[in-house]
């Protein structure tokens, strides 16, 4: 007796066929796994073996195989139960064979016979889809299934509520997307004493999706800043939307099958590993910087992360996507984010802040800047010093400008920017940030004065040629949220005002 079974094996976000083929043959009773399983593929055949018994099927007493093909590719994850459940099912022809070819199925196998939860359902749905195929899937995850655009999706509680379905004795119903409801920001930049520069310059970030480093001293709303841009940024496109869902898919982080149509915010702690931010481990999972992919990326401490890890970002902050590299794998995955960094400008954080500095200041920020490379702060669009909050703006009960006054701006340049796109036949960009080379110098026109200015600050300056373009692309930005056709001096001259504002004295 023998049966055949389609299932998938994650390669990073790729998704590869498996065959999951089962034999039953007599002989010494046995039940052996085959084709490069890891361990807990191979304790799949415990689950399996309760599931049976918790329906009251009697388990073969026979030789069972199971091979998963192709044999060389490495198996991991616990969605095997299913499969290796139906394979020997369709032997024992309880299920029909025929029927079965037409989906690709995964899960895991509860001791109770339940099917739990497993990452990485959507882009299966998605690639069942282009196969033209149904999805057999735990009942949790049939919402999350539905996004991928299938017609045909089982999702089941058990397994015999599944066997029940493919014999017509219980129809399961065809789940229904969801969407995760958006909830009301209760952070919100009217919340945030003084600080006008730092929130226009949070503006023209949100409008650009530029890369934004603060600095200033403890305790001047920095973070609160950061933590605020989401409330100032447009929902996800529902294609963005989709491309992100499915990395949290893979990572385990999509909860209850909905789709998020939120900005992703990430940020994590200075003391995070390299292969935590930009990906990798033993199973290559997709770090902070996919798992922020279009959106935030908040690095708080900036100089006290890694030197490597920091270094990491330079490739993917130009590329939008990250290679991992390793002896057993090579993945590449998407990381189109939005870095904002926040820093003291020396050890103490008061460097500047009269009264307050410590006996070592200049030195010791000389010290303390270095170790921020300067090719990463080149990639950085805007560099703002964020000051001491004076003690008559926090007593100040004057009502500043709130998130959704700020998000209507930045909508409105956005749109500019498609619209913008779209007429120069690039459909695919949507932000200033992602300008680049012949196409970035027929959109930013500069008029003669601007154009003066820009070449003298350059040479001046010894501006890099990365330095000049990115400061093309903020002017084009600044001269969006005024609706200017043209990129006048004065757009150009803010956004110089933007490069390197690093305190040393």
């Amino acid at each position: 007796m023998q049966a055949k079974v389609n299932t998938i094996a994650f390669n990073g976000l790729d998704i590869l066929d498996v065959d999951v083929q089962v034999q039953i043959s007599s002989g010494i009773p046995a039940f052996a796994i085959v084709g490069l399983p890891d361990k807990t593929v191979a304790e799949s055949k415990e689950r399996v073996k309760a599931a049976f018994q918790a329906m009251g099927i009697s388990f073969p007493a026979k030789k069972i195989t199971v091979n998963l093909a192709p044999a060389n590719l490495l198996k991991e994850g616990s969605h095997f139960d299913l499969p290796i459940a139906l394979g020997i099912l369709t032997c024992l022809q309880i299920l029909p064979q025929e029927e079965l070819l037409d989906y690709i199925s995964l899960g895991e196998l509860g001791l109770d016979s339940s099917i739990m939860p497993v990452n990485g359902v959507l882009p299966v749905a998605i690639k069942a889809n282009r196969q033209n195929k149904g999805l057999i899937c735990p009942a949790e995850q049939g919402s999350e299934a539905v996004w991928g655009g299938l017609k045909n999706i089982v999702a089941a509680p058990d397994l015999l509520s599944l066997i029940n379905h493919f014999k017509g004795i219980q129809l399961l119903a065809f789940p229904t997307a969801k969407k995760r409801q958006e909830t009301v920001n209760k952070l919100d930049l009217a919340d945030i004493k003084g600080q006008e520069a730092a929130k226009r310059a949070l503006e023209i970030a949100a409008a650009g999706a530029h890369n934004m480093l603060m600095i200033g001293p403890p305790g001047a709303g920095k973070s609160m800043l950061a933590a605020r841009l989401t409330s100032i940024l447009p929902p996800l496109t529902p294609q963005e939307a989709l491309e992100t869902c499915v990395i949290h898919s893979i990572a385990g982080n999509l909860k209850n099958g909905e789709l998020d149509f939120s900005r992703p915010y990430r940020d994590p702690h200075h003391s995070a590993s390299t292969a935590a931010l930009v990906g990798g481990g033993r199973k290559a999972m997709p770090g902070e910087i996919s798992l922020a992919h279009n959106g935030v990326l908040f690095l708080d401490e900036l100089p006290e992360f890694n030197r490597s890890t920091l270094e990491a970002l330079r490739q993917p902050l130009e590329n939008g996507c990250v290679s991992v590299s390793r002896a057993e794998y090579h993945h590449t995955y998407p990381a189109h984010f939005q870095l904002i960094a926040a820093m003291n400008p020396c050890r103490c954080g008061y460097l500047g802040v009269p009264g307050q500095e410590c006996p070592k200041a200049p030195r010791c920020a000389a010290e303390y800047q270095a170790k921020i490379s300067g090719p990463l702060l080149d990639r950085i669009d805007i560099h703002v010093f964020v000051p001491p909050v004076n003690p008559w703006e926090i007593f100040d009960k004057t009502k500043s400008e709130t998130s959704h006054d700020v998000l209507l701006r930045v909508t409105q340049a956005r749109k500019i920017q498609k619209e913008r796109f779209i007429k120069a036949g690039h459909p695919e960009l949507s932000t200033n940030s992602q300008l680049k080379g012949a196409l970035l110098e027929d959109v930013v026109e500069l008029d003669e004065p601007a154009r003066q200015m820009l070449t003298q600050f350059a040479d001046k300056f010894k501006l890099s040629a990365r330095g000049y373009h990115r400061t093309l692309r903020l002017a084009r930005t600044i001269a969006d949220l005024q609706n200017e056709t043209k990129v006048l001096k004065i757009h150009v001259a803010e956004a110089l005002n933007y490069r390197r504002v690093m305190p040393t004295q």
